[in-house]
């Protein structure tokens, strides 16, 4: 028999994705997951904005509780986990990291399932692996089960070599509720768009891939989208558009003649890491070019459902001679393609396996 589950989720946020790429990963995986019968509550903290950058209400598939940015308040709501069959502690909250970490499994109740859910998992394992007193480190083999954003199996090895009991990847998807076609409009109109906040490990591939290209053609249009990107030098014909807020992203993805997708640098090293936004663009019907990283044929054709490219004047090359009839054709192959394979419907069934498997196992040893 099925088990209906009580679930605890301590994330960065559920309601806004400001400075939070997060987000769309946790509205998908929580929303189908409440769909198979669990309850959720998500518990995130009023910090970096966020609370005055809400892109979506409460939703009606979880319980939102927003606490107080201080130890206390971090304390209060830890507590409440008792309650919880499935305990869940995602990277990157943002604020008592080490704190939550540590307290979720200290304040475990018999029965639980406690999982770290790693929506970075090439920084953690990088951070491990150069700082041998991160004290995550005597945390991992206290796990349960250690689920993951991407990252396929250089990531699984990894987690292995610091203890893990299991570590599997959730990859993230498509919200097809969410991200969808529609009509395209003029403020992002242009030949080639980006979206993506400024971050240390992003800013050069940004510089290569999206600027140098830029450099490269003149006569075309390119817009930047995101926080953080105000105050750095561009080409003069580069837009930078600002924070792009989630009911705009179906806009931004198919009104250009393509999108670019840039991982960052740990992702891009460690391969099988799509970001959220490629199965978004995808879903709006977007051309997508991306940056070659190891693994996307495990989720589009190259050629036929995304263009790849090497490096800045590899997507020059590529925009150069992509007409916007090749853009249209492949931007539809790869919504098929997402829509058939890669939806959060799919992604929550793996996530709801792995946690009926651990109570059919459970339940099972303790005859």
């Amino acid at each position: 028999m099925k088990n209906k589950l009580k679930i605890a989720f301590y994330g960065s946020s559920l309601v806004s994705a400001y400075w939070n790429g997060a987000a769309t990963y946790y509205r998908g995986i929580i929303k189908e997951l409440s769909r198979l019968g669990h309850d959720i509550t998500f518990y995130e903290p009023d910090a970096y904005e966020r609370q005055q950058h809400r892109d979506i209400p409460d939703p009606e598939w979880a319980t939102v509780v927003v606490y107080d940015n201080n130890e206390e308040s971090a304390f209060k709501v830890l507590a409440e986990a008792a309650k919880a069959d499935v305990v869940v502690k995602a990277s990157g909250v943002g604020v008592f990291d080490e704190l939550l970490e540590e307290q979720v499994l200290k304040l475990r109740k018999e029965n639980q399932l406690i999982i770290f859910w790693d929506v970075d998992a090439p920084a953690t394992l990088e951070r491990m692996t150069l700082n041998p007193e991160d004290p995550f480190r005597n945390l991992v083999p206290q796990y349960d089960m250690i689920l993951t954003y991407g990252g396929g199996q250089p990531v699984i090895d990894a987690y292995a070599t610091f203890g893990a009991k299991r570590c599997i990847p959730i990859y993230n998807a498509l919200d097809p509720e969410t991200h969808f076609s529609v009509p395209e409009e003029e403020k992002f109109k242009c030949d080639l768009a980006f979206l993506g906040n400024r971050l240390p490990d992003r800013e050069a591939r940004v510089e290569e891939f999206f600027l140098k290209a830029a450099a490269q053609l003149p006569e075309q249009t390119f817009k930047i989208g995101g926080s953080g990107w105000g105050d750095k030098q561009m080409p003069t014909n580069v837009e930078y558009i600002g924070h792009v807020y989630t009911k705009d992203h179906n806009a931004f993805n198919c009104t250009p003649k393509a999108v670019l997708n840039i991982s960052r640098d740990s992702m891009a090293k460690m391969g099988f890491s799509p970001a959220t936004r490629v199965f978004e663009a995808a879903g709006a019907g977007a051309c997508i070019i991306t940056d070659y990283w190891l693994g996307i044929d495990f989720f589009f054709e190259p050629g036929k459902e995304i263009l790849v490219a090497g490096s800045g004047d590899e997507v020059a090359q590529i925009l150069s001679q992509l007409s916007v009839e090749e853009a249209k054709a492949i931007g539809e192959a790869a919504q098929k393609r997402v829509l058939e394979h890669h939806t959060y419907a799919h992604r929550a069934q793996e996530a709801d396996q792995l946690f009926q498997a651990h109570f059919q196992f459970t339940n099972t040893s303790a005859v």
